[in-house]
């Protein structure tokens, strides 16, 4: 026996007692407050009850008034009338005062109300009929029954009020009753309640063991919450005792180092763990050797990272415990380490866009001048075939310069690309001749159809080139000869796959894979493939640009790139482009024909802020006949629109222009003014006025710099042909003046 159970028990009398206390007195105010209550509710049941009964026989003494008037026709008969009429008003107010605070009697108050007052009107109107008009205009108004039906609704709610007030009285008797037997019965429970708990607090004294019961099972409990804190963690824990022997562990443990369930139990050896798992990963855990050479001092850990051969990557911290064990704590790297290199190539992606931007747009505009002058030289050229020559090498070398920088654009995701439906059942094969022509004989090329091949989203001209481009790659990985084979699939990357590849967005995929038979890359040389100006070929032999280029094609395409490469297998690029909902429509490969130019030169407004570009393709417009109007910036261009508002028949603008009004919108102004002019875009670098999202806006005419001569005519003489045949108001074409314009090399 101690002072705690003691006081425990005094403490447990003493409230017994004040519960008691409390008990009966709060049972015999309630009893009090039930008396008053109970007396309140029957006097004003009374009180209805009574005022009702009035009610009704003020009403019928007042219809007897109204009936010996109608029948003699002697005022003095009115005067019972006159008295019940006030005593009916009197007792309506009452009644509704009454029956205030009961919402059954205020709706039969409420319906009663009207009735009452129709009731009353009904017997006035009677008794003035019979003394204005006479007796048979009165007894005509009651034989309609009106009064009656009145009366007889005003009793029906009276009667319902009657009952309900009945019922109310009844049941608050019941209640009062009921009260009564709960109280009487729960003062009885108290005291049995307090006569348990006294004998209870004195048996208390005697069972002192209890406290060992209650403190074992506290234990269980907080055994129990560890263990469910343990397997709640997205970490694996493995705790291990000083002789270096499991003692616990979570299930993300066993699942985290795929351990079989043979050895996860109480007893195994740390060295058993580490055997296995050298048998499937090699080296993985710390070794018996390490775990007594390295002793971290207390509260240190020692952490250390593994990767696994299903590609996932585990970091592994040990803990050491006070008693001389340790704590194996695993955590999955997965996702954090894809996300890391999702960001990586994320800030290497901006840092190249930020590069490629600042120089393209300068550096095309430069091109243009070169190749544009070049092309009007060669043109007066006809009889110098030397000098000729030389031009063409030197465009062939700035038509190379815009290669180049296209795909930096391609690689930083900044080309605009015009994405659509493409059926590559169609399209690959189309390319086979091509590429049997460009790779060579020695190059056996092979394509595999499958059949139900689902639309890819994808710009068809980049789609060639990507695969031109990889095409390319595996004859030079060929040089001996080999097999080249291109083939498609449907493909679905699931939740799986993209838990593995962090960029990747599960869903439905059209593939096409390129594969050679060619020597191979080794893993650290896969690994940077797609890194703009690495290649493996000799110095001058490749820019390194051709790969990175179809990589930010399928990246801002919304696919994703897949390499796989043995050294003396070959190797396989896999591209998945995202499917289409929508049908790819057919499309047919046009000859280039003559170029109809409208019987009257049109009128161009050009836009350029830079000297040099403008001046050639002024040159250019005026060597085919068209009238040129020429401005700097766009506030230029807009106050020449202006003034020459009737005479422009299209806007050709470069996109980025000084000063607050750019070429998107000066582009929108012109639309304003003139809504029946076309707009021809141009740039070596688009920003997000008329791209959005690496897409060309729907309806924009964009032509990329450095454009050649003949690309920069045919675009114009084409959106002129497409503006006058959809307005109804412009003069039709004649076929007068036709200029034929050769194909030059893009």
């Amino acid at each position: 026996m101690t002072k705690h159970l003691v006081a425990r028990a005094n403490l447990t009398v003493l409230i017994m007692l004040i519960a008691v206390l409390a008990l009966v007195g709060g049972a015999t105010w309630n009893q009090i407050d039930m008396a008053r209550s109970a007396r309140l509710w029957t006097q004003r049941a009374n009180d209805v009850l009574l005022t009702i009964k009035d009610l009704n026989i003020a009403l019928r003494d007042a219809e007897t008034g109204q009936r010996g008037y109608l029948l003699t026709g002697r005022d003095t008969y009115l005067s019972p009338y006159n008295s019940s009429i006030a005593h009916v008003t009197r007792l309506a107010g009452k009644l509704q005062r009454l029956a205030n605070d009961d919402s059954v009697e205020r709706d039969s108050i409420a319906a009663l109300d009207p009735i009452l007052q129709k009731k009353l009107e009904e017997l006035a109107q009677t008794i003035v009929l019979r003394r204005t008009v006479g007796l048979d205009a009165a007894l005509t108004a009651v034989n309609t029954d009106a009064g009656r039906n009145y009366t007889v609704a005003i009793v029906a709610i009276l009667d319902k009020m009657t009952q309900h007030e009945n019922i109310v009285l009844a049941q608050h008797q019941q209640t009062a009753d009921t009260r009564a037997i709960r109280v009487r019965w729960l003062v009885i429970s108290g005291i049995v309640l307090a006569a348990i708990a006294l004998v209870w607090a004195a048996r208390m004294l005697n069972r002192a063991w209890s406290n060992a019961y209650v403190l074992e099972a506290q234990q269980r409990q907080v055994a129990s919450q560890l263990r469910a804190s343990l397997d709640s963690l997205t970490q694996g824990v493995g705790v291990f005792s000083p002789n270096r022997q499991l003692v616990n562990w979570n299930a993300c443990f066993q699942s985290l180092l795929k351990l079989p369930k043979a050895l996860v139990r109480n007893g195994t050896s740390y060295t058993t763990l580490v055997d296995y798992l050298a048998e499937s990963e090699g080296e993985f855990l710390e070794t018996e050797a390490q775990l007594r050479l390295s002793r971290p001092k207390r509260n240190e850990s020692i952490v250390y990272s593994r990767h696994c051969s299903d590609g996932s990557q585990v970091e592994i911290r040990r803990s050491p415990m006070p008693d001389g064990g340790f704590i194996l704590t695993l955590t999955d790297m997965t996702k954090r380490a894809q996300a890391e290199a999702v960001l990586r190539e994320s800030q290497k992606m901006q840092a190249i866009g930020q590069l490629t931007g600042g120089i393209a747009h300068d550096f095309n505009n430069l091109l243009t001048v070169v190749l544009g002058n070049l092309e009007l030289v060669n043109s007066k050229l006809a009889n110098a075939p030397d000098l000729q020559k030389k031009i063409e090498r030197a465009s062939w070398a700035a038509r190379r310069g815009a290669t180049l920088t296209a795909q930096l654009l391609a690689f930083a995701r900044k080309q605009p690309l015009s994405p659509k439906p493409i059926d590559l059942a169609t399209a690959l094969p189309d390319l086979v001749p091509l590429l049997t022509r460009t790779l060579g004989e020695h190059i056996d090329i092979r394509y595999v159809e499958r059949a139900g091949l689902w639309p890819a989203m994808a710009d068809a001209a980049q789609l060639e080139n990507a695969v031109l481009n990889l095409a390319l790659n595996a004859r030079d990985a060929m040089p001996d000869g080999g097999r080249l084979t291109i083939e498609t699939a449907n493909v679905v990357l699931d939740e799986e796959y993209a838990r593995l590849h962090s960029e990747v967005t599960p869903g439905d995929y059209t593939m096409v894979a390129v594969s050679d038979t060619g020597h191979g890359m080794r893993p650290e040389i896969v690994s940077r493939v797609f890194e703009p100006f690495y290649t493996t070929k000799a110095e001058g032999k490749g820019t390194g640009l051709g790969l990175a280029m179809v990589f930010g094609f399928v990246k801002q395409s919304g696919g994703h790139v897949k390499i796989y490469s043995e050294v003396d297998a070959g190797t396989t690029v896999r591209l998945y482009l995202p499917r289409s909902i929508e049908e790819a429509q057919a499309t047919s490969t046009q000859s280039i024909e003559p170029v109809v130019m409208p019987s009257s030169a049109a009128t161009i407004l050009v836009v350029e802020d830079e000297a040099a570009v403008r001046e050639v393709t002024i040159a250019i417009l005026k060597d085919f006949g068209f009238k040129v109007i020429s401005a700097a910036d766009g506030e230029e261009g807009l106050r020449l629109l202006g003034t020459h508002i009737g005479e422009i028949d299209l806007l050709l603008t470069d996109v980025m222009l000084p000063g607050e009004l750019r070429g998107r919108d000066l582009a929108q102004r012109v639309s304003a003014l003139r809504p029946d002019v076309p707009v021809l875009y141009m740039s070596g670098y688009t920003e997000n006025s008329i791209v959005h999202h690496g897409r060309l806006d729907d309806g924009v005419n964009l032509i990329g710099k450095p454009f050649s001569r003949d690309n920069l005519i045919r675009r114009i003489v084409g959106i002129l042909q497409d503006s006058a045949s959809t307005s109804a108001t412009n003069d039709e074409l004649s076929g007068g003046n036709v200029v034929s314009l050769k194909s030059w090399p893009a």
